[in-house]
């Protein structure tokens, strides 16, 4: 497993390597728009190991959209099949969010500038936008990854629950840290005076102390 690689990572797969996989994968028989998953430029996304997964290769996943089934799909390549690829940003992908989030939005956009963030998207919005499926329902959450590598900047978790509170839609996702743990935000914005959250590693989950966390 390479070292540079961290939970939420997107990375592009060999064609040829993919089309391997699948060969060997006779449960994804037949399981809609797989085959021409990597030929298209699709991205898969860095998951977490799961319990007795080998740590030699790369742990992968991608859902299917609502109308497939929204099964998740969990995959593992070998390192030399993945190549990382950046990252759409928030304001990159705005344009395919409903109507109704632009607000929101904007909203969250300018909380980012604020705090000098590039906050990213992960879930429905993300998918739909990097694929051209329709994953997006009246249902959808926002879900949103914020980088923050010196720290978490005081007032962002405020200004996230504010957003939230006012939005016709809910905001989820997580505070990416430093050291390449994830901390769902309103846990950390909720969190007692002394209390714990959970940490998400690639290879791990730790329940870490929040004031810890927020320094």
């Amino acid at each position: 497993m390479r070292s540079d690689i961290a939970r939420h990572d997107l990375v592009a797969a060999d064609p040829d390597d993919w089309e391997s996989l699948l060969a060997g994968r006779r449960d994804l028989d037949g399981v809609p728009h797989l085959r021409d998953w990597a030929r298209l430029g699709r991205p898969l996304i860095v998951r977490r190991f799961v319990p007795g997964e080998a740590g030699d290769g790369v742990p992968l996943g991608l859902p299917l959209p609502p109308a497939d089934g929204k099964r998740r799909i969990g995959l593992a390549l070998p390192t030399k099949a993945v190549q990382t690829v950046d990252p759409p940003s928030l304001a990159d992908v705005a344009s395919h969010a409903p109507a109704a989030w632009q607000g929101s939005i904007d909203a969250l956009l300018a909380l980012a500038r604020d705090h000098g963030l590039t906050p990213r998207p992960f879930g429905a919005l993300f998918w739909q936008a990097v694929t051209g499926l329709t994953y997006l329902s009246a249902a959808s959450d926002l879900d949103l990854l914020w980088p923050c590598t010196g720290g978490i900047p005081p007032g962002l978790l405020d200004g996230l629950a504010l957003i939230d509170a006012q939005s016709p839609m809910r905001l989820d996702g997580e505070i990416l840290l430093a050291d390449g743990g994830g901390v769902h935000w309103r846990e950390l914005h909720d969190a007692p005076a002394g209390g714990s959250v959970l940490v998400k590693y690639i290879d791990r989950v730790a329940m870490r102390n929040a004031a810890e966390v927020m320094r």
